[in-house]
């Protein structure tokens, strides 16, 4: 089977300011820092997040989808975002603001951290054998989503925010 690189999560990072509340969705990756960011127009990303019974019900769903313009450049749609008429719409590699939401997409230095080897050695020995100085991912890149969001859009009471992602690929076969 034939691995789909721009539908392939790697990582959904969640975490809050005092203002906003930042989702990270990372794909494509890890790759050489060399190879271009990878925007598949056929592919929808979505963040769901929920803040009320049930954790498992998207709230919240953030649509993201790539689109090709002229000679090789691609834009950026995002829906469905707390606050915003109607969709942010741009450029990719470039910050987009609209009413008070941040978003970036583009390529960015894989963010996640492993020791590959201390994972290994840990394995074979039963001893912890982890090294902050080895770093897998160091030099590899992701293309990622990146959106701030000011946290009174999200936050519902007391309530917990659960955050997940999903993709979905249009013209898939059945």
């Amino acid at each position: 089977m034939t691995p789909d690189k721009a539908a392939d999560i790697a990582d959904v990072f969640a975490w809050h300011t005092a203002t906003d509340i930042n989702f990270v969705l990372t794909f494509a990756g890890p790759q050489a820092a060399n190879l271009p960011a990878v925007y598949d127009p056929d592919v929808l990303y979505t963040i769901n997040v929920s803040n009320a019974a049930p954790r498992t019900t998207p709230d919240i769903p953030i649509e993201v989808r790539f689109g090709r313009g002229s000679g090789n450049t691609f834009g950026v749609q995002v829906k469905g975002l707390p606050g915003v008429t109607g969709a942010i719409e741009g450029a990719v590699e470039t910050d987009l603001v609209k009413d008070g939401v941040r978003v970036r997409a583009g390529l960015f230095d894989d963010p996640f951290f492993f020791d590959l080897q201390g994972f290994r050695d840990t394995v074979a020995t039963g001893t912890l054998r982890f090294n902050n100085q080895r770093d897998f991912f160091a030099g590899q890149n992701d293309t990622a989503i990146v959106i701030s969001i000011p946290r009174d859009r999200i936050e519902n009471g007391t309530n917990l925010v659960d955050v997940w992602a999903t993709t979905a690929r249009f013209g898939g076969q059945l």
